[in-house]
This record gives structure tokens, sequence and C-alpha cells, in this order.
């Protein structure tokens, strides 16, 4: 392992997970022996690190690869190759029954609240089920843990016995973060839990887990491709493309100096609230890249209005252009003294 900021060995005291050159491609099957033809490449060598207490936003358009890097993480998703270390255990190579104890400290919630509740269940029981699974107290404890995390959200104690059906969408979204609060956790994916939720519900989440974060300790992994919530939440920013991580900095960093042109873009895309100001929106040509035959050199580049002929040909380094911000970009590079 490299001695840099990315995998963390820089401040390795206060780091609570661990990327490096993580991997997960999806085989694509066809003919009458459904053999493998070829691979989408969802996550590509990713490294980072998340330090204990912060927020890391992950952006990108959809189909970036944010989902399926978070998942791999907590093994939702087994990944391909790569190592993933909670508090330094490596858990990528942690058999099932290791992992189990393992996930009370990492847990995730879901984008859609309605379909990650099931419908036939109360809510108290599908928050209990963590409860049940690992072993944790009696009846009537798992009771009082499921109406004390309710409470925690928002809600009452009496919700428990209600469906998902009787709950609005940001209803729906606490119950969400009550099952993955319920046990306690260190570590939480949140998998873009503001997207399908009114602007108004959205900063009363979005205010729900800062503040549930500040009480119990909470280290989060935010994926959003919303950058005004990532830039309200988030401590540092990544940002991904075509499986690639292609910028981090923090948030304050990255927000007054974006230096990768899919940043800029990205950043020209954000609306401001004052009919006054005018900001010039960069328009990237052409269509994403398929992962399934992804681009050489920069993956970028063939919709970079910045790209050279070098973008063609070789992949960029993450290089540390400034303390604490990495990005992946040539120009970049050679601008650097």
């Amino acid at each position: 392992m490299s001695d840099n900021g990315v995998n963390g060995k820089s401040a390795r005291g206060d780091i609570l997970i661990e990327v490096e050159n993580l991997v997960k491609y999806f085989p694509v099957r066809g003919g009458l022996l459904q053999r493998v033809q070829a691979y989408v490449r969802a996550v590509d060598g990713v490294s980072f690190f998340v330090r204990k207490g912060e927020t890391l936003g992950l952006v990108g358009e959809s189909g970036c690869g944010k989902t399926t890097l978070g998942r791999s993480i907590l093994r939702l998703i087994e990944p391909t190759s790569g190592e993933v270390r909670f508090e330094g255990k490596d858990i990528i190579g942690m058999r099932q029954s290791e992992l189990k104890p393992m996930r009370r400290n990492m847990q995730i919630i879901f984008q859609d609240p309605f379909s990650s509740l099931d419908p036939r269940v109360p809510i108290g029981e599908s928050i209990a089920e963590g409860l049940v699974i690992h072993n944790i107290g009696t009846k009537e404890e798992r009771q009082e843990m499921v109406q004390d995390a309710l409470q925690k959200v928002g809600l009452y104690p009496e919700h428990a016995r209600r469906y998902p059906h009787e709950f609005s969408g940001g209803q729906r979204q606490r119950i969400g973060i009550a099952r993955a609060l319920v046990l306690q956790p260190k570590f939480i994916v949140c998998d873009e839990p503001v997207s399908a939720l009114d602007v108004s519900i959205q900063s009363q989440v979005l205010n729900l887990l800062r503040r549930l974060q500040d009480e119990f300790g909470l280290t989060y992994l935010f994926i959003a491709h919303n950058l005004s919530v990532v830039e309200h939440i988030s401590d540092r920013v990544a940002v991904m493309y075509l499986g690639k991580m292609v910028e981090l900095a923090s948030r304050e960093e990255l927000f007054r100096n974006p230096l990768h042109p899919y940043t800029l873009a990205l950043m020209s895309a954000i609306p401001i609230p004052d009919p006054t100001v005018h900001r010039e929106r960069i328009i990237l040509k052409g269509d994403v890249p398929s992962p399934l035959n992804p681009p050489s050199g920069c993956r970028f580049h063939p919709r970079c209005p910045v790209a050279i002929d070098i973008c063609s040909q070789i992949e960029p380094e993450f290089d540390e252009v400034s303390p604490g911000h990495w990005v992946a970009c040539h120009r970049v590079s050679s601008a650097q003294p």
C-alpha cells in the first residue's frame, strides 16, 4: 500500500473504513451455454478512506457505479477484487460466520423507502428484524428498542403497529433510518436517501441525519447525484465517473476550486436561487460510454471539452495536486509545479 492520503495510511488512527483498489465486474452471459462474453465494469479500481465521525459525499451521474460501490463495501454485493478494511479488519476475506457480527456496525439506508419495506409486515417488525437476526435482547426489550429508535427519528412509538402504506414518503424514509439505527452501528451507507423526497422534506431528513451523527458519532458514506445536497451534509466529497474516482477533496476545497473537467460540468448544473446571477453552463457532448466497453486512457476524454492527445492513450494517475485534493486528469497534473 502506498503511503498517501487516499488510502489513509498517513492518519490511520482515526480511519474507520479503508477501501483499496476495489473492483466489481458483472459478467454478461450469452449463447446456448450461457458463457461469459463480456463484463460490465461497474467499479474499477477505487481507493479512498472515511474517517470516524465524518461524512464522505459520493457524487456522479446515474450509472457511474456509486450504489454498486456502496453495496460492495458492505458485501451486499460481493466485490470481484480489492480490499475493504473496517477498523483495520479486512472484511472481504471474512467468511459469512465472521462477517455476521461485523454487520451490526455497518448498515445501509436505501434510496426507495417504500420498496425496501415489506408491505405485509408492520414497521415495528421490520425495524426489529436486525435485532432478531443478531439475537439481541428479549421480545420485550426489542420492542422497547424499536420504540426508542422511532422516537429518535421523529415518529411515535404507536407507529410500530402500522403498515408502510399508512405513511408518507418522508415518514417511510425515517422508518428506514430507524431500521439502520436500531443496531447502533458505527458506519452507515446512505444510498441517495433523499432523492425520492420533496425538497421541503429533503431538508428535514438531512437535518435529522446530521443530528443523529452528532448524537451517536456516526460515520456516513452519503451517495447522491445532487451536489447541493452533498454540499449541505458532507465533510469531504468524492466524484465518480464510469466506475473510477476522478476527484476527491474537502467540501470547501471542491466547491471553491473544482479541478477535473467532469466536476466543473457537474458544478455548472447547480441551480442558483438568484435570477440576477448568471452561470456559464458546461454542456457535455455525447452520452456516457458503456461500462461494457469503456474508452481507453481517461474514461472521460470522449466528452471532455479540454481533452488532449494523451487523454485517449494513457489513463491518468489519481494524484494529490494540493494537500487533501486528489485529481485524475492529465491537464491538471501537468499544470502543477
